[in-house]
């Protein structure tokens, strides 16, 4: 699922949060945009591996002028490390395993069941219960809350005319 801004949820996420024959989804909406957020965590740490070369200057380095970009790439890598190791230690180890796994290095869910030798279909179950603790942790919940109305608010105190009255000219 993507947003309009093309951030997108991990695919197991997307997957498990469509409706399928008018039944609820598994995952509801604060659990996709938890993951979304989590996601984009993981991306900023650069901790996956690149496949292949990047030609992207601020990734290169070289004496272009990449110097201050690369500067300000290892600030925001290490800030999202930091957030990460923050939120493991909060964080079940099982329900951050899953986590980890899934958002960070864009598992499956039978792979996660095969390496920590778990029943079928249980890392769906986990990895439900790690999101809706990710959601509450940022404040996230399956409605939404506040008030029903509230008095219109705009920065002008009335629409101002948009040409002169050329009638009493």
């Amino acid at each position: 699922m993507t947003d309009g801004a093309g951030n997108s949820a991990p695919e197991v996420v997307s997957r498990l949060a469509v409706q399928r024959g008018g039944e609820t989804p598994f995952l509801l909406p604060h659990h996709v945009e938890a993951a979304r957020r989590l996601a984009k965590i993981f991306e900023r740490a650069r901790i996956m591996q690149r496949v292949t070369m990047s030609y992207d200057p601020a990734r290169l380095g070289g004496r272009s002028g990449g110097g201050g970009a690369q500067a300000d790439l290892s600030v925001s890598a290490a800030d999202a490390r930091r957030q990460l190791a923050d939120l493991g230690r909060q964080m079940p180890a099982e329900c951050w395993s899953v986590l980890f796994d899934v958002c960070g290095l864009d598992l499956g869910l039978q792979e996660i069941e095969i390496e920590h030798d778990w029943p079928r279909r249980s890392s769906k179950l986990v990895l439900r219960i790690a999101l809706s603790q990710l959601a509450a942790h940022y404040g996230l919940d399956a409605e939404g809350h506040g008030r029903l109305q509230g008095p219109q608010r705009g920065w002008l105190p009335e629409r101002l005319a948009m040409f002169k009255d050329d009638a009493g000219s």
